[in-house]
C-alpha cells in the first residue's frame, strides 16, 4: 500500500465575508485565483488546489510541497508576492503556526491534523448523542470475535460466511442507515417494482426520521415549528404534489380557516420577493412519512441493527456484518446480510462540539452549564424561566437563530434573562457569486435555504453537474457557508434584543473557558478583535450551536471502508461519488454501492443533505440500477409514474 501523503491544515477568514475556512489538505498544495492555471499534478502526485477570489492573488500564486522532510512554500512569480510572518519570500521553509499571506488572505499553517472542532458521538447501541464517549467506537475492534475473521480481508467468501454458523440473509438491495436517505431510496425502489422481500434497511430506529426528529426537538424545533425546507420537497412523494403548502391550506380550509389557507398559497406564489418563503411544519412532514412508510411496507423492510463492517464478496456482492442489542444488559446478537446493491445513507456521524467547551467539561465534570444545542437541554430554559440568568451562544447559523427565538420566548415569562452571542469575527457582507450577493443584518448572513434555490433544480445545479471535479470545489465554496433562514420574526427578535439591551454580540477568539465557583458561573476568556488583552464573559449557561460534523472519518463504519479500500476523499473530507452517486471504487463485478446525504458533498449536487437532495440522489441511483437491469426493478415512465402517483393518492401499496 502506498504511504499516505502528508496533510496539513490551512485556516483563514474570508476578508469580505468573515467566513472561516479550515480545510485539511494533502501536500502538494497550490494556491491561486484560477483553478485551471494551477497544476493538477506535481512529480506524479495529485495537487490539492485552493482558489482565492481576489484580484490581488495571481492565477497561480504559491505552492506548498515537502522537500527532504521539510514543508516549503514557493512563490510562483506572483505579481504581489508571497509573505510569511510579514516578510516577503520567494522560497522558504514553513513551521507550524506560520502565517502565509497572499493578497488579503492571512492563512495559518498547522501541522496538527486535528480540526478546531471536536465532536459528540452517537452511542452505537442507542443512536443517542453521548458526550461521555471520548472516542467514536471502532467498526472492527481489535481482538473482537465479530465481525468474523474473514472480514479482516478485503474480499470474503460467501461459503466461509455461511460456515461461521451466524444467521446469514441473502437479498438484492440493502439500505445502510435506515434514516431519511434510506427511506427515500427504498420508497423509489418499491415504486419502481421491487418487492418487499428483496429489500432490507439496516438501522437503529424503526422510524426513518427518528434521529432527525430528535435533533430537531433538542435544538428547539418542536412539531408545530417550521423546518428549513421547501413546499414541494416531499420525501413521501416523488412528484412533490400536492405540496406541503397545498396540504396545509386544505387542512385549514376544511376547518374554516380561510385566511390562513390563502396565506400559505400566497407565500408559495409570491416568495421570496413579496412574501416570506413557505416552509412546512416538522410534525406535518413526519406524519406524511409515517403514511408512506405504512404504504410501502417499511415495517417489513426494516432490520434493527448496528452495521459494523461491509466487505466485497468473491461472487460480486457485498457482505454486511451487523449486531443487535435491545438493551445494555442484553447479550449482542450477531448477524450477516449479503446484498448485490447497497446504499450508504448513514447521516451525520457526529455533532460538532467546540474543543474549549469539551475541555471545560472534561476538567469540571459540569454537563449542566455547558450544553450542545443538539443535546437534550430543555432544563436550561426551564431554569431561565424560573430564575432568570445569562446565556452565551456560540455559532451563528440556523440552529443559533432558533435558540435565540427560544430564549426570547423564555423572556416573555422572565425579563431577567440576557443573551450574549459570541462570534469569531464580524460579517460585513455576504457571500457573492456573479451578480448575486447574500443579505447581511447584524452579522447574520441570510438565505431562505442552506443553498441558493437554483442549486436544487436550476442553472446552478446544471453548472455544478457539468463542472470538472476540481472546479466543483470553487463553486461550492462560493455558494455555501453558514447562513440562517430569512425569517421576519428572527430578524425582529434580534433587532429588538439589541435595541432593548438584553441581547449583545461580541467578537473574539476564545482562549479558555473556566468555572468561577464563587459566582457559580462559567467564565469565557476571549481575545477581542483588534484589541490587546483579555475580555471576560460571564454566563450561567453556554450553548454550542456550531452544528453537525459530516467528515466521513468521524463514522467508524465509513472510516473502516475508506481505509480498507483506500477510497479517495474530497478536500472537505467527504466521499468521491460519480454523477449517479455510485462509489465507483467499491464496484464489485455487477455489485454496486451508492451513497446519499452529507457524505457526498463535493460531487454533482450541492444540496445533498436536503429532502430534495436525498430524492435526487435516489433518482440518479435507481436510474443507474435500471440501466444495468437490476432484478425486479423497472424504469419509471410517464404512464407508470402517473399510475404510482394514483396509488399514492389512494393509499394503495405499490
Amino acid at each position: 500500500m502506498n504511504p499516505q501523503p502528508l496533510q496539513i491544515r490551512l485556516s483563514w477568514e474570508d476578508p469580505a465575508t468573515g467566513q472561516r475556512r479550515e480545510p485539511l489538505l494533502a501536500v502538494p498544495i497550490a494556491l491561486g485565483r484560477e483553478f485551471a492555471q494551477m497544476p493538477s499534478e506535481l512529480g506524479g502526485r495529485r495537487v490539492s488546489r485552493m482558489v482565492f477570489d481576489s484580484p490581488e492573488v495571481s492565477r497561480y500564486h504559491v505552492s506548498i510541497d515537502e522537500e527532504q522532510g521539510s514543508l516549503v512554500a514557493i512563490d510562483r512569480n506572483s505579481q504581489n508576492g508571497t509573505f510569511v510572518n510579514g516578510q516577503r519570500q520567494t522560497r522558504t521553509t514553513l513551521a507550524n503556526g506560520d502565517i502565509l499571506q497572499i493578497g488579503p488572505y492571512r492563512i495559518t499553517i498547522s501541522f496538527v491534523a486535528s480540526p478546531s472542532i471536536s465532536t459528540i458521538n452517537f452511542h452505537p447501541d442507542t443512536d443517542l448523542p453521548d458526550p461521555r464517549l471520548n472516542q467514536p467506537p471502532v467498526a472492527i475492534a481489535t481482538g473482537s470475535t465479530f465481525p468474523p475473521p474473514a472480514f479482516q480481508q478485503s474480499q470474503v467468501s460467501v461459503q466461509e460466511l455461511h460456515a461461521t454458523g451466524l444467521p446469514v440473509e441473502e437479498i438484492d438491495y440493502a439500505a445502510i442507515g435506515a434514516g431519511l436517505g434510506s427511506f427515500v431510496w427504498v420508497d423509489l425502489l418499491r415504486i419502481s417494482g421491487v418487492k418487499i422481500d428483496r429489500i432490507a434497511a439496516l438501522g437503529m430506529e424503526e422510524k426513518p426520521y427518528a434521529r432527525y426528529r430528535r435533533l430537531c426537538m433538542n435544538s428547539q424545533i418542536p412539531l408545530h415549528e417550521r423546518l428549513r425546507s421547501n413546499s414541494d420537497s416531499c420525501p413521501d412523494n416523488i412528484w412533490g404534489w400536492p405540496s406541503y403548502a397545498l396540504r396545509e391550506a386544505w387542512h385549514d380550509l376544511i376547518k374554516g380557516k380561510v385566511g390562513d389557507a390563502l396565506g400559505y398559497l400566497w407565500q408559495v406564489f409570491a416568495e421570496p420577493t413579496f412574501a416570506q418563503t413557505y416552509t412546512p411544519r416538522s410534525g406535518n412532514v413526519f406524519d406524511s412519512i409515517d403514511r408512506e412508510a405504512k404504504r410501502i411496507g417499511w415495517e417489513q423492510i426494516f432490520r434493527y441493527g448496528s452495521v459494523r463492517a461491509i466487505r466485497k464478496t468473491s461472487d460480486g456482492r457485498y457482505a454486511i456484518a451487523y449486531s443487535r442489542r435491545r438493551s445494555s444488559n442484553a447479550a449482542p446478537d450477531y448477524r450477516l446480510l449479503i446484498a448485490q446493491y447497497v446504499q450508504l445513507a448513514t447521516g451525520y456521524p457526529a455533532i460538532q462540539f467546540l474543543p474549549d467547551l469539551k475541555a471545560y467539561r472534561e476538567k469540571t465534570g459540569d454537563f449542566e452549564s455547558v450544553v450542545n444545542a443538539y443535546e437534550p437541554h430543555d432544563r436550561v430554559y426551564q431554569h431561565l424561566e424560573q430564575y432568570g440568568g445569562t446565556v452565551l451562544i456560540r455559532g451563528r447559523g440556523i440552529v443559533a437563530s432558533r435558540i435565540v427565538q427560544r430564549i426570547y420566548e423564555a423572556r416573555q415569562k422572565n425579563k431577567l434573562i440576557s443573551l450574549l452571542h459570541l462570534m469569531r469575527s464580524p460579517k460585513p457582507q455576504g457571500n457573492k457569486f456573479s451578480s448575486a450577493q447574500r443579505q447581511v443584518d447584524n452579522h447574520y448572513e441570510f438565505q431562505p435555504f442552506n443553498w441558493p434555490k437554483a442549486c436544487w433544480g436550476g442553472d446552478l445545479r446544471e453548472m455544478l453537474a457539468k463542472a470538472e471535479p476540481q472546479k466543483r470545489q470553487e463553486l461550492l465554496a462560493a455558494w455555501g457557508g453558514t447562513t440562517t433562514a430569512d425569517r421576519h420574526d428572527w430578524k425582529r427578535i434580534v433587532q429588538q434584543g439589541l435595541s432593548e439591551g438584553w441581547y449583545q454580540i461580541t467578537f473574539g477568539e476564545v482562549e479558555k473557558v473556566e468555572r468561577d465557583n464563587t459566582q457559580n458561573r462559567t467564565v469565557t476568556y476571549i481575545q477581542e478583535k483588534g484589541l490587546k488583552g483579555q475580555i471576560r464573559l460571564e454566563a450561567d449557561f453556554i450553548i454550542d450551536a456550531t452544528g453537525l460534523d459530516a467528515h466521513v472519518t468521524a463514522s467508524p463504519l465509513l472510516a473502516d471502508i475508506v481505509d480498507r479500500y483506500n477510497l479517495p476523499l474530497h478536500d472537505n473530507g467527504r466521499l468521491v461519488v460519480a454523477d449517479d452517486f455510485e462509489i465507483v471504487d467499491l464496484r464489485n463485478q455487477r455489485g454496486r454501492i451508492y451513497a446519499a446525504g452529507a457524505m457526498t458533498l463535493g460531487g454533482p449536487y450541492a444540496a445533498v443533505d436536503s429532502f430534495l437532495g436525498l430524492q435526487y440522489a435516489a433518482l440518479c441511483a435507481v436510474d443507474s440500477l435500471a440501466a444495468v437491469r437490476a432484478p425486479g426493478l423497472h424504469r419509471l415512465n410517464a404512464l407508470s409514474s402517473l399510475w404510482q402517483w394514483l396509488k399514492w393518492a389512494t393509499m394503495r401499496s405499490p
